[in-house]
């Protein structure tokens, strides 16, 4: 297991992580820090503490909102799939008896 010392909002973390994964975790603080340094923007100087659940705040509910619009772009409901699929059915044996026809012909 590898460890990767992380910085978010000027102080040290050492957190551990699979091997590989150190970049992927530092990327991840990297967001994290950016929320704390827009919080700060906004005039907020609290604890590190309540920064850190403001910036949790923060990415919980940018992830509540993919959350939504994946919901919304999501493939039809499985009701829905079984009535496409029985159309095509239906679709397909009338070709295969067009077909027949026209061998006939």
């Amino acid at each position: 297991m590898a460890q990767v010392t992380l910085r978010i909002n000027g102080f040290a973390y050492t957190v551990g992580c699979g091997d590989g994964e150190e970049s992927h975790l530092q990327q991840m603080a990297a967001e994290v820090d950016q929320r704390i340094d827009s919080i700060k923007a906004l005039g907020s100087q609290s604890g590190e503490a309540r920064l850190l659940v403001l910036a949790a705040l923060l990415l919980a509910d940018e992830l509540h909102d993919l959350r939504l619009a994946s919901a919304a772009a999501a493939p039809p409901a499985p009701a829905a799939g079984a009535a496409l699929a029985a159309r095509l059915g239906r679709l397909a044996e009338r070709a295969e008896e067009l077909a027949h026809t026209l061998d006939r012909g």
